[in-house]
């Protein structure tokens, strides 16, 4: 007796393979491998899927798939939207690559760079008035602070840039390396 197979060997190979790799990147990434599967499912469908059709597919839980889904959504990749005669939940990702990022972007500097600048703040404050904290130990926290602040800086100049400019001055990257002087050559002279 042959098993019949599951949905995921049913799709086209190159879009199991990107399935699997935005799983394993999302795991590196510190994001849930069945999180990042899900919105990689959603990301190449050509119509909405419901949680049924993903759990089928990627033969996972089906308490997994609807946590997963209230992730994506915390992260505004993913949304719901009706379908004409089906009272089920169905989703899409977000497919403008420049906004998925951006969106992504927002969500981590809210997680995690907010918090680091204003707990480098507190520890910068305390080490002030704590005569224990060595010199180096302070210049490597205002050190890490600046860098920090200037990253926070960046990101909010960046979200003024439309992505049609960003995209150009990305393609530019070279030549305004070159035009800056910071060629191969400049790189080896560093070393």
């Amino acid at each position: 007796m042959t098993e019949a197979p599951n949905a995921f060997d049913t799709l086209p190979p190159a879009i199991q393979r990107f399935i699997l790799q935005w799983g394993d990147m999302g795991g590196q990434w510190g994001v849930n491998r069945t999180v990042a599967q899900i919105h990689a499912l959603l990301y190449v469908s050509d119509h909405p899927l419901n949680a049924e059709q993903i759990t089928e597919t990627l033969g996972v839980a089906r308490s997994n798939v609807s946590n997963s889904l209230k992730e994506l959504q915390t992260w505004k990749i993913v949304k719901r939207v009706p379908v004409p005669g089906d009272r089920r939940d169905h989703f899409t990702a977000e497919d403008d690559v420049w906004e998925m990022a951006m969106r992504i972007a927002n969500v981590r500097k809210e997680r995690e760079l907010n918090p680091a600048l204003e707990t480098l703040e507190a520890c910068i404050g305390e080490s002030r008035d704590d005569n224990r904290i060595t010199a180096t130990q302070l210049e490597r926290l205002q050190a890490l602070h600046e860098f920090t602040t200037n990253m926070d800086r960046w990101y909010g100049q960046m979200l003024k840039v439309p992505p049609s400019t960003l995209l150009r001055m990305i393609k530019m990257g070279d030549k305004i390396v070159g035009l800056l002087g910071f060629g191969s050559k400049a790189r080896d002279s560093d070393r």
